[in-house]
């Protein structure tokens, strides 16, 4: 299979397990107190952020639904050109994140295109979030990383030129 098949397939299976881990936390959590899993550090809350992170924006959602979309859209298209397994991984994650909540805007509650995203893992009371967040945030910072290496789509270290020089050949400064 070729790196954008895997890019699809990881994209997938982000969404796939976002998805279902919020249906389970709107089954489980739903006028439920919270539940703490590590006491003072995470903790499982229900909530439906109509917002960004830290529920920014909150009558904006409609920006939030164009601006998964374009994500979504934009990441797709790029994916064609990879050859990397790291840049794979991180669009793939980056994709299935980003489809994930794009979903949660355009079909949930309180309406099309103004969904609000289930969010349930509460980090000591400094934001709440999702399987998608962590996917997101994290395929944030291996493409941070893979920028700063200056590793390409194709896999090959960024010379800063869009061609290699001919075989045999010096380069020269004019």
């Amino acid at each position: 299979m070729r790196p954008y098949g895997w890019m699809l397939v990881l994209a997938g299976m982000v969404l796939l397990a976002d998805q279902a881990s919020k249906l389970w936390a709107i089954s489980a959590l739903t006028d439920r107190e919270p539940v703490s899993v590590i006491p003072g550090v995470i903790q499982l809350r229900l909530l439906f952020n109509p917002g960004a992170a830290f529920s920014i924006g909150e009558g904006a959602t409609w920006v939030f639904t164009l601006a998964a979309a374009v994500a979504v859209a934009g990441i797709a298209y790029v994916g064609r050109r990879l050859r990397s397994t790291a840049w794979t991984v991180a669009l793939g994650a980056l994709l299935g994140g980003a489809t994930s909540h794009l979903l949660d805007r355009l079909f949930r509650p309180p309406g099309f295109a103004r969904g609000h995203v289930v969010d349930f893992i509460d980090y000591g009371g400094l934001f709440v979030g999702n399987l998608a967040d962590i996917a997101l945030v994290g395929s944030c910072a291996f493409v941070m990383l893979l920028s700063a290496r200056g590793i390409s789509l194709d896999g090959a270290p960024d010379t800063g030129t869009d061609a290699p020089a001919p075989s045999g050949s010096t380069a020269s400064s004019a």
